[in-house]
């Protein structure tokens, strides 16, 4: 060991000429590195990945994994050394690119634009009825920090906005539900569904036919949680028989989506290639440098991860 601690940097290499500069300026007693060989393992504090190395026990006296995206689902939490921590990245570059997608989907979504497109392409000119944004009841699953931005986004529209959580949560101007009793009341006063959810063992599947029943009829989806929340045929089917009227997908099962895949032909289906919300390397190292600093200090790392839950 040669003393001085190391922040191991695993991810690309544009990104880390960023992280290089910012933690040179901002926390020069931290050795950079971005190629494991050139340290000692058991210099190696803090670890920035997307995946979990498959040698990390080399990494001894390891105390920080943050993860370079805003969920951890594809690290195998079980796997992890109980006295590391796990922090996912919270940067305002994400947020905003969160806010806009939700924005440009439920005002999408609102204004029938997927319907507007299929017309287009049979040369049909017809409008179709519109529903003020007042009368429009847009509902968040999951109502984390990107979800109540982008309500924050939406509000001066005069959506109706409601959100579920699991645990009870208090937000001005939103209808709030939580717990598997209020689930399906919330369902059932959502004419635009937006999943932000991260991937847990709850949310598996969670997005299937007996889901989507507690829709109303002509209801919209906005899925930019994770792929394997969505059950895939469930979806098909109910757009098919009108129950649900238009989806829009920035995730998939699996990812990249098969070219012969049946969404990708869909006409009520739009799919964008998970890019909802990009880490932005400027202030997702700003953000990195201060959670080190926080946990330097003793404070709570922001995005930290109840290893318990799973985010």
């Amino acid at each position: 060991m040669n003393g001085r601690p190391v922040f191991l940097f695993n991810s690309t290499a544009e990104r880390a000429a960023v992280f290089r500069e910012a933690f040179a300026r901002d926390l020069p007693d931290l050795i950079f590195a971005d190629d494991a060989a050139a340290v000692d393992p058991d210099d190696v504090r803090y670890l920035i990945t997307w995946k979990i190395p498959a040698d990390l026990d080399r990494y001894r006296r390891l105390e920080v994994i943050f993860s370079i995206g805003a969920g951890v689902d594809q690290f195998d939490g079980a796997g992890l050394p109980a006295g590391i921590a796990v922090v996912r990245m919270v940067e305002d570059g994400i947020v905003r690119m969160m806010q806009e997608y939700v924005a440009l989907s439920v005002l999408a979504l609102h204004r029938d634009w997927p319907a507007y497109a299929v017309q287009q392409s049979e040369a049909v000119w017809r409008p179709l009825p519109a529903v003020q944004a007042g009368a429009r009841r847009i509902g968040f699953l999951g109502l984390g920090m990107l979800a109540q931005a982008a309500m924050d986004r939406l509000a001066p529209f005069g959506f109706a906005l409601a959100g579920w959580s699991r645990s009870p949560r208090t937000i001005a101007g939103v209808e709030t539900f939580h717990g598997a009793a209020q689930l399906a009341g919330f369902l059932a006063r959502t004419d635009i569904l937006v999943c932000l959810l991260p991937l847990t063992a709850e949310t598996r599947g969670l997005l299937n036919a007996e889901f989507f029943a507690r829709l109303p009829q002509g209801a919209a989806l906005v899925q930019a949680g994770r792929g394997p929340q969505l059950d895939t045929a469930a979806l098909l089917s109910a757009l098919d028989r009108g129950h649900l009227s238009a989806a829009v997908l920035d995730v998939t099962d699996p990812e990249p989506l098969p070219a012969d895949h049946p969404l990708w032909r869909h006409p009520k289906v739009v799919i964008t290639p998970h890019v909802a919300s990009v880490t932005q390397p400027q202030t997702a190292a700003h953000a990195v440098i201060d959670n080190i600093r926080r946990h330097r200090d003793g404070q709570p790392m922001i995005g930290l991860v109840d290893r318990a839950r799973g985010y």
